[in-house]
């Protein structure tokens, strides 16, 4: 039998806590350490869909990306959606753990930079020992801001992404931050990158650093994110081959039409 707290012992001891941002909400969200868990459903949010498909799935225990709680909550009620998926999920004897930043840094930055084969990658922001959010490398081969956004198009399986910048400028070395990458923007220009990929950029914050001589692809929060699902499912098979793992369907979050 495996427990839940075999289970994140596991996790953490390749993605510690300590390495997390001050600000997240990492860790045992909801649930009982001592559970049993036999099934495992990962997803990068605790949605309610993502919630109904682990009911039917028979999950015991939840594994997220992105806390479901972020802030400090007073009252666990169904007045509110957090409140109500919390609810479900102790209902459903459904344990939730969120590993966030410290995934970030101990994982997804330098998982991402490999999606794109950069090279002699160094950390573009640090958190901690020499570890941090984000890497800075070389591409493989000098090209076009555009055929840049095709190359990500391409690698994480996107529909669309978002430019700032001259589309035929030649870029050679790119910053890669998944996620929300605003305040990612200072730091990639710092570094002498020609490009930053990352989600959530603003109108001003991409026009700004196109006049600082950096471009930037918005690949979208998700977009580039949904990289954790598998990468999870892989570690949780490696080391534990008896549980049951679903994971959730990659589906972008919105549409542009």
């Amino acid at each position: 039998m495996i427990t839940c707290q075999e289970l994140i012992e596991k996790l953490e001891e390749r993605y510690p806590r300590m390495y997390a941002c001050g600000w997240d909400n990492t860790g045992l969200l909801a649930g009982d350490r001592e559970q049993a868990v036999q099934t495992v459903y990962i997803a990068l949010d605790a949605v309610e869909a993502v919630i109904d498909e682990a009911v039917k799935a028979g999950t015991d225990l939840l594994v997220t990306h992105h806390p479901m709680i972020f802030g400090s909550i007073k009252s666990v009620t169904g007045d509110d959606y957090v409140g109500r998926r919390l609810i479900r999920l102790i209902r459903e004897n459904i344990s939730c753990y969120a590993m966030h930043t410290n995934y970030d840094v101990m994982g997804m930055a330098e998982l991402a930079a490999s999606y794109l084969g950069l090279q002699d990658t160094f950390v573009l922001e640090e958190v901690l020992d020499g570890e941090g959010i984000g890497r800075v490398g070389a591409l493989r081969d000098s090209m076009t801001l555009k055929d840049c956004a095709d190359l990500v198009k391409e690698r994480f399986h996107l529909p669309n992404v978002k430019v700032f910048g001259d589309l035929n400028k030649i870029v050679r070395t790119a910053a890669i931050s998944p996620g929300a990458g605003k305040s990612m923007a200072e730091p990639a220009l710092l570094s002498g990158a020609d490009v930053l990929i990352t989600g959530d950029i603003d109108h001003h914050t991409g026009i700004d650093m196109e006049d600082c001589g950096l471009t930037v692809i918005d690949a979208g929060h998700y977009g580039i994110e949904h990289i954790f699902i598998e990468d999870i499912k892989k570690f949780l098979e490696r080391h534990f081959p008896d549980l049951t793992i679903h994971t959730a369907r990659i589906r972008q979050p919105f549409t542009v039409l």
